[in-house]
């Protein structure tokens, strides 16, 4: 993925269709999302955002399109499915809008520099044109097939939605061109080398936004009128931060290890760790408190009973093939 062209099974992948009486499935959007659904300001342009509970905790992460008029489509996490669809329909109960879950639905994810070039000529000839204009985070569509330019490994590629029954045929065509099947083990070593968050592990209902890296997936918090924003708005903000760690020493940092100061005292916790490939480095997204992340003070992780020095980063460590932080 870093240097040709993987793919991946993503049907595990929630898709919901919201649709609707004139206006309402924006006002629904509106209400429901903490970004600011407007943003997708043409039809197939999307929008990465959280769903937030009246506390302002993370209930899920999705991308969000316009699909033009007043179709949208929401892509939500599966480990959340229930939960999403449940709180989805709560809110929606407030609006004039219909929520059309599409389990028949496959999707495959084509990554790395080469992979739209080798997957375009496998679409079908009323979208390969589209695709291939599409710019990042927009989507094109032609009946039941959806290809939009995102994905969750820091590398160019398309997520293509299609019939359920075509899927198999169509990811040995894929294997013919050249895409080298991969798990979800490698996905989640490269949305971590990419920076990237995992619901459940760098965020979910007792953390916020703000303690996620995420303040960015929050639009006009002061004016805006979604759930979860009043609490945002409470003075004092998050004590904690999620950033990024490399580990300055042999050892592999793991989700849940503990972080220290110099003294002993626990200051924060990995959330996601694990191997760098790229970067042949252990590397962790860690949450520590706002003290310990701005004094500038020695940083260990407790692994295995030995406190390993670690140094902050910002993240993403890779993107595009290439680190983006020095190595010591």
């Amino acid at each position: 993925v870093r240097r040709d062209a993987g793919m991946f099974d993503v049907s595990h992948m929630t898709i919901v269709d919201v649709t609707g009486d004139s206006g309402q499935p924006r006002a629904f959007l509106q209400r429901l999302l903490a970004n600011d659904i407007d943003k997708a300001a043409a039809p197939g342009q999307a929008i990465y955002t959280c769903m937030l509970n009246a506390d302002g905790g993370v209930i899920d992460d999705l991308i969000a399109y316009w699909m033009g008029g007043d179709r949208f489509r929401l892509i939500v996490n599966a480990a959340t499915r229930d939960k999403d669809l449940a709180w989805m329909s709560t809110v929606a109960a407030e609006f004039s809008v219909s929520l059309d879950e599409r389990p028949a639905l496959a999707m495959i994810a084509v990554q790395g520099p080469e992979a739209r070039e080798k997957a375009a000529p496998l679409l079908p000839i009323a979208l390969r044109d589209s695709a291939l204009a599409l710019k990042p985070f927009h989507a094109s569509a032609d009946g039941d097939w959806f290809v939009a330019r995102t994905g969750y490994t820091g590398e160019d590629g398309w997520e293509i939605v299609l019939p359920g029954e075509q899927a198999q045929a169509f990811w040995e065509q894929l294997i013919s061109v050249g895409l080298a099947p991969c798990g979800l083990g490698a996905r989640d070593t490269l949305r971590l080398e990419a920076g990237l968050n995992l619901y459940g592990s760098d965020m979910d209902e007792t953390t916020s936004p703000d303690a996620s890296n995420l303040s960015w997936t929050v639009a006009d918090r002061a004016t805006r009128d979604f759930i979860g924003a009043d609490a945002l708005r409470q003075p004092g903000g998050s004590n904690q931060l999620l950033t990024g760690l490399l580990l300055q020493a042999k050892g592999v940092l793991r989700d849940h290890q503990t972080v220290v100061d110099e003294a002993g005292n626990a200051v924060g916790e990995v959330t996601s760790g694990g191997f760098s490939p790229t970067l042949q480095r252990s590397i962790a997204l860690a949450r520590i408190s706002r003290a310990a992340a701005e004094s500038e003070a020695p940083l260990f992780v407790d692994v295995r009973k030995r406190q390993l020095p670690v140094r902050i980063v910002k993240p993403p460590f890779v993107r595009r093939g290439n680190a983006l932080i020095e190595l010591d």
